[in-house]
């Protein structure tokens, strides 16, 4: 059996959710922030793991393999360059949907307040209705 949306949406601790949107919106900016200073600083020299001597000690010429070590540092160093870029980019993504989800919620709280004052209009409304028919009734007056 299917659950309707509006179980859902029922089912979801809306008193939570509003309060810890600020927190997660603050979470993303802080995100943001340590990733975008981490882009500013170069990073330090690679230190060559041992995989990549064994690999490098096959050829007897050492300019060979300094060739060939430099060869796979730079692309290590392209690789490392490509997924710091990924990175920015989820980390820009996290923090936009983030300021969303903030907006959001905050729009969904004075929605919210806007309903509770409208139904208690409507129910004034209705209770002057009710007793003006009262009122104006033949045998009520």
């Amino acid at each position: 059996m299917p659950i309707s949306w509006l179980t859902v949406l029922k089912a979801v601790p809306w008193g939570d959710v509003i309060s810890n949107a600020p927190v997660v919106v603050d979470g993303a900016r802080k995100l943001w922030s340590n990733v975008g200073r981490k882009g500013d600083t170069a990073p330090g020299p690679a230190q060559p793991t041992a995989a990549a001597t064994d690999t490098c000690a096959a050829p007897t010429d050492t300019a060979t393999a300094l060739a060939q070590l430099r060869a796979r540092m730079d692309r290590g160093d392209e690789r490392l360059e490509a997924l710091h870029d990924q990175m920015i980019t989820s980390s820009e993504l996290i923090k936009a949907l983030a300021e969303q989800n903030g907006q959001l919620i905050a729009r969904i709280d004075t929605m919210r307040s806007r309903g509770a004052w409208l139904a208690l209009g409507a129910t004034l409304a209705l209770a002057l209705a009710v007793a003006a028919l009262v009122r104006a009734w033949p045998d009520g007056g």
